[in-house]
């Protein structure tokens, strides 16, 4: 049974949710399942707009069906060749055996890579940056955005309804649930978390590239973006997610506020970021968050990082080295290239404390990162000789985020 939505006169969505997912790439734990993107234009030329994950094929060959009634498919524009948007490219072409595949050249250079045995030669339409593919009353231009996060990937530009075909750009996790657009919901309650998850954790680390794609853009004359997953844009709310975009990818905290990590074998860890907790609330800071990093995705620790500019980690000395979790998250923020920011360090250790150390050594390696001024190193458990340090710790963060 079909299940689209009409978004204009002659443009449709034929995507699906996927509410079985929770590990999105095998990576990242998402909660609330995501949906795969497809659209459909109907004008005196056919065109599809990539295709969706194998786990949501069948649905969505029955909505690309349903909309196309009994007209045949002129077009499938493939915008990036990732599986959970490409999949289904071999059962289009079964269904539709004429149909032209637009993209660039990078592009079907992956397509023989993922489908080694597929013949698509007679409908291969390649495309550079910039050209136009005429459909009737709407126009395509094609925009390339590599690294947007793959180097094959493109978007698509409708001059003549200010339509942006985004690819993986402006999308987020969790599922639509039947809305469509950000203004259906409330969106920072219930999707930017997601939104910044999935940005952070899969596009972050190539913040200059996103730049380059933005220069190619008039925001002006946008008038609906269609990402590949998540909610659509329109009118007045594509600024800001626009503003969102841009804070992210130039890796410009959203909020001057602090967030503190722990890691903890015993719990005496997480009694330290309680009490710096209390110290921070006390003198005046709102709305922090404490999570231990063996108990929070990656993802959303990644998330939390891009959001805030401040961030404290505690962490055990561990066979000499780096406690697992807190190491994991620092291997993250680095590849994912987190500038900008300042941290506290705060380390533990029965006889050989030397994680605050090795730390700092490896958060040096990117010379943006700078450290609040005074260390503390435990040994154990918190002693009252320790509160003191605290307290100047205290001080200097807020310090920081004053500035």
């Amino acid at each position: 049974m079909y299940c689209t939505r009409k978004i204009s006169k002659d443009l449709f969505y034929v995507g699906c949710d996927d509410y079985k997912i929770d590990l999105f790439e095998s990576t990242l734990n998402i909660n609330h399942g995501v949906s795969y993107n497809s659209y459909i234009i109907l004008d005196d030329k056919t065109c599809l707009f990539d295709t969706a994950d194998q786990d949501v094929s069948r649905l969505f060959l029955e909505n690309v069906e349903h909309v196309l009634g009994k007209r045949k498919l002129d077009y499938l524009v493939v915008h990036h060749m990732e599986p959970d948007h490409c999949y289904n490219i071999k059962e289009v072409l079964l269904r539709y055996p004429d149909v032209k595949i637009v993209s660039n050249e990078k592009v079907f250079e992956f397509m023989k890579n993922f489908f080694p045995t597929l013949n698509i030669e007679r409908n291969k339409k390649v495309v550079k940056e910039g050209d136009k593919l005429k459909l009737g009353h709407h126009t395509l231009q094609f925009v390339f955005t590599p690294m947007v996060h793959w180097p094959e990937v493109m978007m698509s530009f409708d001059i003549d309804t200010g339509t942006l075909f985004s690819a993986d750009a402006f999308g987020s996790f969790n599922t639509l649930d039947g809305n469509l657009y950000s203004s259906d919901v409330d969106y920072d309650k219930e999707f930017l978390s997601s939104a910044r998850e999935y940005y952070t954790n899969i596009v972050g680390k190539y913040g200059v590239q996103v730049q380059a794609a933005f220069k190619k853009l008039d925001p002006g004359k946008i008038k609906l973006i269609l990402p590949l997953h998540g909610l659509l844009w329109k009118g007045e709310e594509i600024s800001y997610i626009l503003d969102k975009y841009i804070k992210w990818s130039t890796y410009t905290p959203e909020d001057k506020n602090v967030i503190i990590l722990f890691a903890s074998m015993y719990g005496d860890n997480n009694e330290v970021a309680r009490v710096l907790a209390n110290k921070l609330s006390e003198k005046g800071i709102k709305q922090l968050k404490v999570y231990d990093t063996s108990r929070t995705s990656m993802a959303k620790l990644v998330g939390e990082s891009f959001r805030v500019s401040n961030i404290v980690l505690i962490a055990p000395t561990y066979n000499m080295t780096i406690f697992p979790s807190m190491l994991s998250y620092l291997d993250d923020i680095m590849r994912m290239n987190l500038s900008n920011r300042t941290f506290t360090i705060i380390g533990n250790g029965s006889w050989a404390p030397v994680v605050g150390k090795l730390i700092k050594e490896k958060l040096s390696t990117n010379s943006t990162l700078s450290f609040t001024p005074s260390e503390l190193t435990i040994t154990s458990s918190l002693k009252k000789n320790d509160l003191t340090t605290l307290d100047t710790i205290s001080n200097e963060i807020i310090s920081s985020i004053n500035k």
